[in-house]
């Protein structure tokens, strides 16, 4: 029985992993979790599934967490410290880092460091210390494998192949809900239209980066980390039916892509089973019923997020890092009605446009730069 750690169990990611495990009791034994300051659902997820060990956000919600279970088991910890020391935790076997944004990043290096299987599914880790992350990985012994649909995909058609057969990589996008925009009607975005994407079911901040195009922006920086592809060879192509998830071409040629129904808990089951498979996870593809699909190269002009993550990629060092950050508090910003939606990438390319690259070979100098960013990104948002 495979002993599993969700970071982040609240989320749709999480929550989606709990689905799995309760349909495979006999497979999985969920041991430690955590979550933000849901208390409600992860009560919820306490009673049943039965963790020994469990951190939140911060102290208030662990003691009104105490107050509701009152059980000595599981121990309720809290903050970063928590959170890590939950990562880290000796009875568990897999993590899967589910915890959105810059906050999955310490954790994670956490978990690897302490000879934990990762099923990732933060891709800010990768983004921000993919060179750190990868290095640690390597000399843990530890296997990352990769939660993003697109990342999974990329694995799944080049497994038991040689990477430098491997030519290209080509990450599909639905586009989000603006995917036909012409840009004009940019600035009259709300959130509520930002966030009704047609496809996917999921968090506030992913379903803006979608709307962006910054999430597959991000994705090009951790499938270059992830699979030691150089970013002029990692291709984005729109296709609004999401049923291609990626492609990989190899040096001969042949393209070989992987396809699904639009679900992540099948990205999901794989990373949890790897490298077996689960029955009945998704519904069976009917490509009759769905008869088309399309392909067309996204417009950097409308959706610059996506120009900016490879500017970023190419710059090095810490400009990844800086560019995920001022991301996160320009859609924070945006979800608040702080500013529009056609300011998001305005804030992220002023605030890499103040950066000045620093080496990412160590932590702190990561951290140091996502904590600049966010004050700098802060700042030009309430000028």
């Amino acid at each position: 029985m495979k002993r599993l750690t969700i970071l982040g169990s609240t989320g749709s990611i999480g929550k989606s992993a709990l689905d799995i495990v309760s349909s495979n009791r006999e497979l999985f034994r969920v041991v430690a979790m955590t979550a933000g300051r849901n208390i409600d659902l992860l009560q919820e997820q306490i009673m049943a599934f039965s963790p020994q060990m469990v951190a939140v956000a911060d102290e208030s919600a662990a003691v009104e967490l105490r107050r509701r279970i009152g059980l000595a088991v599981p121990e309720i910890l809290s903050g970063d410290e928590g959170v890590a020391q939950v990562a880290m935790y000796s009875d568990s076997d897999f993590v899967l880092s589910a915890i959105v944004g810059a906050a999955g990043l310490v954790p994670t290096v956490s978990a690897i460091r302490s000879g934990k299987t990762i099923g990732l599914a933060n891709k800010e880790t990768m983004v921000m210390a993919g060179k750190i992350v990868t290095a640690e990985s390597q000399r843990c012994g530890v296997q990352i494998l990769p939660v993003d649909s697109e990342h999974s995909a990329v694995f799944q058609c080049i497994e038991g192949y040689i990477r430098s057969d491997v030519s290209r990589i080509i990450l599909t996008a639905s586009g989000g809900p603006f995917a036909d925009s012409d840009g004009k009607n940019m600035e009259s975005i709300t959130p509520e239209e930002a966030l009704r994407h047609p496809k996917w079911n999921m968090g506030k901040k992913i379903t803006i980066d979608s709307a962006t195009l910054m999430n597959k922006g991000l994705e090009v920086i951790e499938a270059h980390h992830l699979f030691c592809i150089p970013p002029d060879r990692i291709d984005v192509l729109i296709h609004p039916q999401s049923i291609v998830h990626s492609m990989v071409e190899f040096k001969d040629g042949c393209c070989m892509a992987q396809l699904s129904i639009p679900d992540m808990k099948g990205p999901i089951a794989y990373a949890m089973s790897y490298p077996e498979r689960l029955r009945d996870i998704l519904r069976p593809l009917d490509l009759s019923s769905i008869s088309t699909l399309t392909f067309r190269k996204p417009n950097h002009d409308v959706f610059p997020c996506l120009s900016y993550a490879y500017m970023a990629l190419e710059a090095g060092g810490t400009m990844p890092s800086v560019l995920n950050a001022a991301n996160e508090v320009a859609v924070d910003a945006f979800l608040c009605g702080a500013i529009r939606f056609s300011e998001i990438p305005s804030v992220i390319r002023k605030t890499m446009d103040k950066h000045t690259v620093m080496p990412d070979t160590e932590l702190p100098a990561i951290l140091e730069a996502d904590r600049w960013a966010r004050e700098t990104a802060g700042d030009l948002i309430r000028q």
